[in-house]
């Protein structure tokens, strides 16, 4: 850059006691900042000042060539040295004892923080570099020099933070009036009046109200989402910068665009500053963080509702933000795509936490565990139950919650699924006025132009054969979804969502109706289920409590480990105990036990021989010792399998695989235990029917491997 007419700044030239031939042995660095680009560009005056210091070192002994210009740093606020890679090599030279002097037009170029100025000055005074401004040149190795230069640091810090809090307080005072410029959240425009209005596009309006109308359905983000990829809708944005600034573009939805919408107040009408603050703490060196925060809605420092246009009303949009939060993991968190009907909803009785949905064995095992305690302070877990029986104990109560308002809900689903077919069948047709609208307007331009402009007129005519197309293909589109969907339902598609509506529980259990739909269905009529289990026992008292403020009762039992944890257990071991007196065998015993409808610790599984043994072994009326072969109930000529093995010397599997194929004449004996004891009829005949099966000669089969051919 020509500096030659720029009036040099005032520095002296000579300082005999301060500039010594060994800064002159060193380079000079002349350090040229502007805080921001529009500076740069607008205040040039002070960026050729600057870059006139060259001039100036050149007077004071320099040579040109030793005379080092830093303007990494033109456009960079100096209230931070992070991000200011000129000022971090200026450090770093004088750090290695390159630099005897450096000059700045003044000490807020350097730096306006504190810290970072005093770092300077005592990097500088260990390697005796000078500082030059335009009142003089500076030893920071020097007392007075060291305090003066630190008295300037400070004022320049305390300029920085004037001039911040008077804009800082301007800014506070307009958006207290509601009047603060913002950056405008889609399906909103401003008026060249500077008033905040809807979209004045039709079909972008109506997107935007679609979006909250189908997050009031569905309840998730994600359900959202689904829905307007399934249908090919897109969102609309404004473009807010470059040669097409304003204009309106459709881009793909996606979920940052959503949620943003569904947490952004602006759609309830509301004017909202310090929604988002800067926190210091949050900002991360090196890397893009700015830091900001999003905080409740008591600390927003400016809440002005009705003062914009809305798409939804304040009390939608606070139903939706306690919906949002539901679905994080602050919450009861969405619908799992698992079989659990009560995920996120079950409270232990006894700590109050919420219970954990586990499964196992593949996802075919439920069960609700409250281990939170365990899992944080290491102490032993409160409860757990499997959770098969009280999700069927909870179905049954909504079976019977619901079935009074089964006309109601059929007529209301008919009239949702017009009403979604009402909102795609105008979507559509928006999107048929606007492609033809693309199309007859490429038409216009194309006869608009001279037709000795051949240059022009292939350009606008390939761009009306490209909106003809587009067109053209979006009404095929548009007939072949009228084929799967005609915009208005059907006699017969009346009579069927009717006849669903009615018989609740075939639908519940249909194979269409999946667990995640379930989930919402329980949540819409349920708020939470408190369990408390009785002592170590199978039973279970239940607190259902539902959406509002109503609560039922309900005793279920459980399945448990051990016969010990039965609530019943002294009057079964009597009962077993008296059968067994009566001479009873002990199936017949488990027989009648089941008749009685005594229950098993797993409460689904029937009493059998074994369970009964057990119980007599515990009252002391039968052996601990296992009972053998010996103790079977055996006909004559009846021997066990390894008994028949050890008398012919035939091999146990080769008589099993006998025994298989009908060979032998065998019976299980359960008198013994539960899986029986198979006794075989073994006479003298059949022993030497045996040893001559034995000792017959084999037959080898061969099978061709040679295909036939026919």
């Amino acid at each position: 850059m020509n500096t030659t007419q720029v009036t040099s700044p005032p520095l002296p030239i000579s300082h005999p006691g301060k500039i010594e031939p060994h800064h002159h042995d060193r380079i000079a660095i002349v350090y040229i900042r502007q805080s921001t680009l529009q500076q740069v560009e607008r205040h040039s005056e002070s960026t050729k000042l600057q870059y006139a210091l060259v001039g100036k070192a050149c007077d004071m002994g320099w040579p040109k060539e030793q005379v080092l210009v830093i303007d990494d740093d033109l456009g960079i606020s100096g209230s931070n040295a992070e991000g200011r890679p000129g000022f971090q090599r200026l450090v770093a030279e004088v750090s290695l004892d390159h630099v005897g002097i450096i000059l700045g037009i003044e000490m807020s170029r350097l730096a306006r923080s504190c810290r970072d100025w005093h770092q300077l000055l005592e990097v500088c005074s260990l390697f005796r570099t000078l500082i030059a401004d335009t009142d003089g040149v500076y030893d920071p190795g020097n007392y007075n020099d060291r305090l003066l230069l630190g008295l300037k640091g400070t004022l320049s810090e305390a300029e920085l933070y004037v001039i911040k809090q008077r804009m800082l307080a301007g800014k506070k005072a307009k958006a207290k009036r509601g009047e603060l410029g913002m950056q405008l959240a889609m399906g909103y425009v401003k008026h060249p009046s500077g008033e905040i209005i809807k979209e004045p596009d039709e079909q972008a309006q109506s997107t935007t109200t679609l979006i909250f109308t189908l997050f009031e359905r569905y309840r998730t983000i994600n359900g959202v989402l689904k829905y307007l990829v399934k249908h090919n809708m897109q969102l609309p944005h404004r473009i807010r910068g470059g040669l097409q600034k304003g204009e309106l573009e459709w881009r793909r939805p996606n979920r940052v665009t959503l949620g943003n919408m569904l947490h952004n107040p602006i759609y309830a009408g509301a004017y909202v500053y310090g929604r988002r603050p800067t926190d210091p703490r949050k900002k991360k060196p090196g890397r893009p963080s700015t830091g900001r925060v999003s905080v409740n809605q008591e600390e927003w420092e400016v809440l002005i509702k009705d003062k914009l246009p809305a798409y939804i009303s304040w009390e939608e949009y606070e139903r939706n933000q306690r919906q949002l939060l539901m679905n994080s993991s602050q919450g009861i968190g969405t619908p799992k795509h698992g079989p659990s009907l009560l995920s996120g909803l079950v409270i232990c009785g006894r700590c109050g936490l919420r219970m954990a949905t586990c499964y196992s064995s593949q996802g075919k095992k439920l069960r609700y565990s409250c281990n939170r305690m365990a899992v944080d302070y290491g102490e032993k877990s409160c409860q757990s139950l499997l959770g098969t029986p009280l999700d069927q104990l909870i179905q049954e109560e909504i079976m019977a919650a619901m079935q009074p308002s089964a006309l109601e809900l059929s007529l209301q689903a008919a009239a949702n699924i017009q009403q979604e077919r009402e909102q795609q069948q105008s979507h559509w047709q928006q999107q048929l006025e606007r492609a033809h609208y693309e199309s007859e307007r490429a038409y216009r331009q194309f006869n608009a132009v001279e037709p000795e402009n051949r240059l022009v007129a292939r350009t606008l005519e390939k761009k009306w054969e490209e909106a003809l197309s587009s067109e053209t293909k979006l009404n095929q589109d548009y007939e072949e979804h009228l084929k799967k969907q005609p915009p208005v339902l059907t006699k017969n598609e009346r009579l069927e969502i009717q006849s669903l509506a009615s018989d609740i529980p075939y639908l519940w259990k249909a194979d269409s109706t999946t667990g995640e739909q379930r989930q919402q269905i329980v949540r819409l009529l349920i708020e939470r289920v408190i369990v408390t289990i009785q002592g170590d026992t199978e039973k279970v008292h239940v607190s259902i409590h539902w959406k509002g403020g109503y609560q039922s009762e309900a005793n279920f039992n459980r399945p448990v480990g051990k016969l010990e944890q039965l609530s019943y257990y002294k009057e079964l071991l009597e009962r077993v105990a008296d059968l067994y007196k009566k001479g009873n065998s002990l199936a017949k015993i488990a027989n009648l036990l089941n008749q009685e409808e005594w229950r098993s610790p797993k409460q689904r599984c029937p009493f059998n021989a074994g369970m009964v043994r057990t119980i007599l072994l515990k009252k002391g009326l039968v052996s601990t010792k296992k009972k053998r072969s010996n103790d079977a109930l055996r006909k004559p000529n009846e021997l066990t399998i390894r008994e028949l093995s050890e008398t012919t010397q035939i091999p146990e599997p080769t008589l099993y695989v006998w025994m298989r194929n009908g060979k032998l004449t065998a019976r299980k004996d359960t008198t013994v235990s539960h899986n029986g004891i198979w006794l075989i009829k073994a006479d003298k005949e059949e022993i030497k029917r045996l040893l001559e099966y034995r000792e017959r000669p084999r037959q080898w089969i061969y099978r061709s491997r040679v295909k036939k051919v026919d």
